[in-house]
């Protein structure tokens, strides 16, 4: 199976009209990093790099100005994630911003069926979080104490090693575990997308009155201090 773990860095956190000004993915096969890369800076036109997105990656509007636009890459990027699987942490966001890219060129949008969230996976794996890239990376022992600010190739490059210890570890690229561990990993990337769209409107409740009424004598036996008791407030 090929993946491409990658990252994006943005001018804002708005995709209506915020621009990606920069894209890096590691191609691995079978969960094993092939030694291919995509990296590109990306000119994103009159929109400025907002200062809060400016402290976050120090990409600053006058580095940008030589390089080109998403159009002009689009071909190359395309090819090198096409029939891969789009891995990335997070996903909501860097999909949303790829794909606002691609509308914009009357591009067909990214499926949800190709991307895997791996902050999604990390939840599942570690409920109790902190379940940030940094926060991975200390908890698989994967050294970033060379990531100062963001960047999307430096980024993927600690996200591929992250998600490979999170599927197992080497050894699972060199394809060294049991077949019943396979199967557990592939069973962990089940719906392991994250990918959000607004209703346009809000679905109806399920409840019944009676059965409202069940919970809310049921809370009320467990006490004040019961966490549900919180959410019944």
């Amino acid at each position: 199976m090929r993946e491409i773990v990658f990252d994006t860095e943005t001018t804002g956190l708005e995709t209506k009209v915020d621009r990606v000004i920069e894209i890096g993915g590691i191609e691995l096969f079978n969960h094993f990093p092939t030694g291919r890369s995509f990296h590109v800076y990306i000119n994103p036109g009159d929109r400025k790099v907002h200062p809060d997105a400016l402290a976050v990656h120090g990409i600053t509007d006058d580095f940008l100005k030589d390089k080109p636009p998403f159009a002009d890459i689009v071909s190359e990027m395309r090819e090198f994630f096409d029939g891969a699987k789009w891995v990335a942490h997070n996903a909501n966001f860097d999909i949303g911003f790829i794909n606002a890219e691609f509308e914009r060129l009357g591009l067909p949008a990214v499926q949800t069926d190709v991307v895997i969230d791996t902050l999604a996976l990390a939840r599942r794996k570690n409920p109790m979080g902190p379940n940030s890239l940094d926060a991975l990376c200390r908890r698989y022992g994967i050294d970033n104490s060379h990531r100062s600010k963001h960047g999307a190739l430096l980024d993927s490059e600690l996200l591929a090693e992250v998600y490979i210890e999170m599927l197992g570890g080497r050894q699972t690229a060199l394809g060294l575990t049991s077949v019943e561990n396979r199967q557990n990993r592939n069973a962990d990337l089940q719906d392991v997308v994250e990918i959000s769209y607004e209703r346009p409107r809000p679905m109806a409740a399920r409840l019944v009155a009676n059965e409202i009424e069940a919970h809310s004598k049921l809370v009320a036996r467990l006490g004040a201090d019961a966490i549900w008791a919180k959410f019944s407030a």
